[in-house]
């Protein structure tokens, strides 16, 4: 579940006041995209700390979630077992198998191995028959995979996740005021601030306030990977993606990482019932793949 993001920060802040004065602003890198920090009515040593903070939290979620350096989860895939497991990784096991029962298999995280074999041109059926969240259990004490050579991926939540944490970090410096950019979009303060909503190809559907809540957008077709040039966003047991484009936006923005991936993959019907089994969870944008809306039973 490897995506890329097509969110567009089209202002600052919603108001005209806001920009009289300009933001402060952080710049890094996580779990392979830029990360960007803006803040309103910051002194600059709140600024600096807040920043510092971001940088060390950043770090620890590349320690737990990169799937390209002797992360725990890198552990886990090469050991199929981790034993007493960080707080955060026992976390988006938990957030999985809530949108895992919520979009009925939609979002899988055993899909590592079927990313892989598309990726190289290998045998995907073979992948395929990997892959089960059934055969993933966890404690607090143990992280095991049942299967012989499973492997699970984040990069459908690790985002969203860290960006939920810099939300938390930003509250313990009393900020208020902020947007923050972590590949998954999450607004603080009660002014909101604009955002563009654009598809893979970087045309802007809409605009949308956001106040308190966090957006995320996937697009299958975003990034197109193996020799074949398919999309990265994998359904579990096969199948192409239904919607060229999913905004979502929700409380959390964790959730709405993972929802927008599974949505890609799901026909209206379920679509509606997956929502109905997430409050508070709204589509922003949806564009169907070409072919047509897609329908079907839930």
């Amino acid at each position: 579940m490897n995506r890329r993001r097509f969110l567009l920060l089209t202002a600052c802040a919603a108001l005209p006041a806001m920009a009289k004065a300009a933001p402060e602003e952080w710049q890094g890198r996580a779990m392979g995209a830029d990360v960007a920090l803006r803040l309103h009515g910051a002194s600059p040593a709140q600024a600096r700390g807040f920043f510092a903070e971001a940088a060390r939290l950043l770090a620890h979620v590349e320690s737990l979630f990169s799937l390209h350096r002797d992360s725990d989860l890198v552990r886990l895939n090469r050991d199929g077992r981790l034993r007493f497991p960080a707080a955060g990784m026992v976390e988006l096991l938990a957030l999985s198998d809530r949108l895992h029962r919520a979009t009925g298999g939609a979002f899988d995280p055993t899909v590592q191995p079927l990313w892989l074999a598309r990726a190289r041109g290998g045998d995907e059926a073979a992948a395929r028959a990997l892959a089960g969240w059934d055969a993933v259990a966890w404690s607090q004490a143990e992280v095991r995979l049942a299967r012989p050579g499973m492997a699970l991926t984040f990069n459908g939540l690790a985002q969203g996740w860290a960006a939920d944490r810099l939300a938390e970090a930003a509250a313990r410096h009393d900020l208020t005021d902020l947007l923050i950019d972590a590949g998954e979009i999450r607004a603080l303060g009660p002014r909101g601030w604009r955002v563009g909503l654009a598809d893979a190809a970087g045309r802007e559907h809409r605009r949308i306030r956001l106040a308190g809540r966090a957006l995320a957008t996937s697009s299958p077709g975003g990034t197109l990977i193996g020799p074949r040039g398919l999309p990265h966003i994998l359904a579990p047991g096969g199948g192409a993606p239904l919607w060229d484009t999913v905004s979502v936006s929700a409380d959390s923005a964790a959730l709405a990482d993972g929802l927008s991936t599974a949505l890609c993959l799901m026909p209206s019907a379920a679509v509606r019932a997956a929502l109905a089994r997430l409050p508070g969870c709204r589509i922003e944008l949806a564009i169907p793949a070409p072919g047509g809306i897609p329908s079907g039973k839930a």
